[in-house]
């Protein structure tokens, strides 16, 4: 039997006791330096935390997990986790397991690391795979499910997270805008010297911006953002934006919303925090669009507006199919093949249907998709609106006698 594409361990065949044991060790070891004999596991629901201390994400999730494993705790959870390191020595396990509230299989035990790391499939970190009490596999996404869920998605079982996606469909089809913003007796938004009620915002294409001043890729797409917002804002487009900060403290909240001309919520960690978890946030800057009706339209305003800058609104399917379309038109117009000054190969027109999928324009890094001028050779890729024909009357044909136009770059 396979679980997400892993084969999920037999009472039979295999034990996670033994497996977290090896011949001359039946313990592991606590950030303190006790012993923690493997048998006391037995009977508990356990998490494989793969992870290492060089990698910015581990991290990042480590203190999210040290989070919801200590509400588990206090809770009465029969809960454990058990560090399996992938650092590069002693010194960084140390360092890294100090940081960790659970046991860890000892650093110098190689086999039982690369023991568990090929029998799970392990390619990336981290990553954290769950047991029931009974050693069973649950669950092969343990960091996606505590970064959704948190705690509460405790004991990890189908069950469970049937019950979790219901309340996820319901409180997502009973959306308002209101919902999302009102926090307790807060029910206004902040401008730079005026308080907003979020029932302002109400039938309005709203964009909920998660950002943060630590951020050098957020500070980039603001720019391009408040340059998209009021050029829609002076075309009189029913189009607001409010910033939720992921700061930490309030003067990166202060330096951030200062570069922006939309509104904010009060800086607030919490509501920030259930509201990431809520539109399950993996990466900043991140913009979710929320239609009049409250609705969510779509959780890649980011990528839409990149694509189609002021075009994609209101971000709408109806609004991209009609933007495929016109696109469609325009690559008419286009040759099949082109000799661009950029690059040494001939790039053959592609449509989405023939590889011209989502990319980054070679010539002005920014995001494309669908049609493109493509070098078969070596994935050279380029924006149909980056080139522009030099001249209209065909001089020149390629090794296989298709006709193509010398362009150069606009």
């Amino acid at each position: 039997m396979r679980i997400g594409g892993m084969e999920t361990p037999t009472s039979e065949d295999w034990s996670l006791t033994t497996a977290l044991s090896s011949e001359s060790r039946d313990f592991l070891i606590c950030p303190s330096g006790d012993k923690v004999c493997v048998k006391e596991l037995e009977g508990k629901t356990i998490g494989l935390y793969f992870a290492a201390n060089w990698y910015a994400k581990c991290e990042f999730f480590n203190q999210v997990l040290a989070k919801e494993y200590i509400k588990l705790k206090e809770q009465g959870s029969e809960f454990e986790i058990v560090f399996i390191s992938s650092d590069e020595d002693n010194y960084c396990f140390e360092i890294f397991h100090g940081k960790m509230p659970w046991p860890a299989i000892p650093f110098y035990d190689l086999q039982s690391k690369r023991g568990l790391t090929k029998k799970f499939e392990i390619e990336g970190i981290p990553t954290l795979i769950l047991f029931s009490p009974k050693g069973e596999l649950l669950q092969t996404d343990g960091v996606e499910l505590i970064e959704r869920y948190g705690y509460e998605a405790y004991p990890f079982t189908s069950d469970k997270m049937a019950e979790l996606e219901a309340e996820e469909k319901a409180r997502h089809a009973s959306q308002t805008l209101e919902k999302l913003l009102v926090c307790n007796d807060r029910n206004f938004v902040v401008g730079h010297n005026q308080q907003v009620p979020v029932s302002d915002l109400v039938g309005k294409t709203t964009g909920l911006y998660f950002s943060a001043s630590w951020c050098a890729p957020c500070s980039k797409f603001t720019s391009k953002l408040v340059s998209i917002y009021e050029s829609l804002r002076r075309n009189k487009k029913d189009f607001e934006v409010v910033f939720v900060s992921l700061d930490k403290e309030q003067e990166g909240y202060a330096q951030c919303f200062n570069e922006m001309p939309w509104f904010a919520l009060p800086f607030d960690k919490k509501t920030s925090k259930t509201l990431s978890r809520y539109f399950d946030i993996r990466g900043i800057p991140s913009l979710i669009i929320v239609g009049p009706d409250g609705k969510t339209v779509t959780k890649d305003g980011k990528y839409l507006i990149n694509l189609h800058s002021e075009m994609a609104f209101p971000f709408t399917e109806a609004q991209m199919r009609y933007l495929k379309g016109k696109m469609d038109e325009e690559a008419k117009k286009y040759p099949l093949n082109i000799q661009h000054v950029g690059h040494q190969h001939i790039l053959k027109l592609v449509s989405e249907n023939s590889g011209g999928g989502p990319y980054i324009c070679c010539e002005c890094e920014q995001q494309g998709s669908g049609w493109a001028y493509q070098c078969l050779d070596c994935g050279y890729e380029v924006h149909l609106k980056c080139v522009e024909e030099v001249d209209k009357e065909v001089d020149e044909k390629d090794e296989n006698g298709d006709e193509f136009c010398v362009v150069s770059s606009t």
